[in-house]
């Protein structure tokens, strides 16, 4: 049972060790009471305190002779390139206004790719991609409908 995330990791700890992963969604990396299975095969039974949220790259937990790192998941999203700063902060804006969450990849900001955003995006008249990425908030947010 993980309880926490592995805290402190020196250059050397994991020398040696076999490298597995635990590959999540955004959604699911704030899920923190659950079982899981690595993509070793592994199990494991989460319990970790309420409000935690893991991140990509993080480390686990570390055994006797192996890890594991948590990796986030390509989920569907919608990509937009804002023409301008202004731009892009009026789209983050209006997402935040809605409680949804946005993320930032290189010049492109990413949003859950839901009919809502879809529908903010259009009456915005904002140019967007459907696409496949790791979707790293930038904030937590939350939804009305759950």
């Amino acid at each position: 049972m993980i309880t926490e995330p592995w805290a402190q990791t020196r250059d050397g700890d994991l020398a040696g060790r076999e490298r597995d992963t635990l590959v999540l969604t955004a959604e699911e990396r704030r899920w923190g009471r659950r079982r899981a299975t690595t993509t070793g095969g592994r199990v494991l039974a989460l319990a970790l305190p309420t409000g935690s949220t893991l991140t990509p790259g993080e480390i686990l937990h570390v055994g006797p002779d192996w890890y594991v790192v948590v990796e986030g998941a390509a989920e569907p999203v919608l990509a937009v390139m804002p023409s301008s700063r202004e731009e892009a902060l009026r789209i983050a804006f209006e997402v935040g206004n809605r409680h949804f969450t946005l993320a930032v990849d290189g010049d492109r900001l990413l949003v859950p790719d839901d009919p809502a955003m879809d529908q903010l995006l259009t009456r915005l008249g904002v140019g967007f991609e459907r696409a496949q990425a790791v979707f790293v908030p930038v904030g937590t947010g939350h939804r009305h409908d759950r």
